[in-house]
């Protein structure tokens, strides 16, 4: 039942942002809420990690290193490409800017599960990027977007910290001396992942309900483009540099997916609303284009 629930996630996006477009206010109210929820994802994120996943940097130190290099060296860029060609407001375009440089995203490891890719080499990228986002998230951010609109870095980093630091150490903490409650509740820990990601992104729209008949076609374009962009790059790289088809699938995955659920709260507390849609928009399109991917390569085999 839980499977079948995580499974639906794109379904169940897509429905609960056509209700906050309905009721709009209702889910607005539930802005206080984002960061505590996306802490919450974190955390399982964090107890489903042992000392065993650590040690696996060590194992695969190059492909791990060129996973990183794309994961903040491509995205980020390609989200600045991105904003300056189709002339988004500045707003919107540090929105763009921020889903690039954030890390891989949790999802990503049940979609290289789900493409037969090398799930420990996914596991890694996404805790190494996820570690390294407390420095490279804003500093990116910084360097890419401060052209357009002021970034407080000091304070976004510290953000980062506490919404992705601390919930991932607490999950590990726990694993590690409480392995027996973790395991209990591990099928769980994807489900309820899923649905804090579903109400991030329905608050999201409800806050931007107003502005979005405008602009929604664009900011969709954008993101699907940005996505896009990062898969080919993760997987066209990595087939220049490797014969291994299950390390191609996963950098693929690893690149093109971000964590736009942190990407979203940076944005809606430092630069408003509409710099949130994206990371929303976001949110929705890469679970559909990685689950089309993983269907597509699984077929293939």
């Amino acid at each position: 039942m839980m499977e079948r629930f995580t499974l639906f996630f794109p379904l169940w996006a897509v429905l609960f942002s056509g209700l906050a477009l309905w009721f709009p206010r209702f889910f607005a109210s539930g802005a206080p809420a984002i960061i505590p929820l996306l802490g919450l994802v974190m955390f399982g994120m964090g107890a489903t990690l042992t000392a065993a996943d650590f040690k696996r940097v060590l194992q695969s130190p190059a492909i791990v290193a060129l996973g990183m290099a794309l994961q903040y060296g491509a995205m980020p860029f390609f989200g600045w490409i991105i904003a300056r060609t189709m002339g988004f407001a500045p707003d919107v375009a540090a929105g763009i800017i921020i889903v690039g440089s954030c890390p891989g995203g949790t999802a990503s490891n049940v979609v290289t599960y789900l493409a037969k890719g090398n799930l420990a080499l996914s596991i890694t990228l996404t805790l190494c990027s996820t570690l390294a986002a407390v420095a490279l998230t804003p500093a990116l951010t910084w360097g890419y977007a401060g052209a357009w609109i002021d970034v407080p870095v000091a304070g976004m980093t510290w953000s980062v910290f506490k919404i992705v630091l601390i919930p991932v150490a607490a999950g590990v903490a726990l694993n590690t001396f409480r392995g027996e409650w973790t395991a209990k509740a591990s099928s769980i820990f994807p489900a309820i992942s899923v649905a804090a990601i579903v109400l991030i992104i329905a608050i999201i729209v409800g806050l931007n309900a107003n502005s979005l008949s405008g602009s929604i076609g664009a900011v969709a374009m954008a993101v699907i483009i940005h996505n896009m962009l990062g898969m080919a790059t993760g997987y066209w790289v990595s087939y220049i540099l490797t014969q291994d088809t299950a390390v191609r699938r996963t950098l693929a995955i690893e690149v093109g997916m971000q964590n736009s659920g942190l990407g979203v709260a940076l944005a809606l507390k430092y630069f408003g609303a509409a710099a949130a849609l994206p990371g929303a928009l976001f949110s929705i399109w890469h679970n559909i284009s990685g689950a089309t991917m993983a269907a597509y390569w699984t077929r293939k085999d």
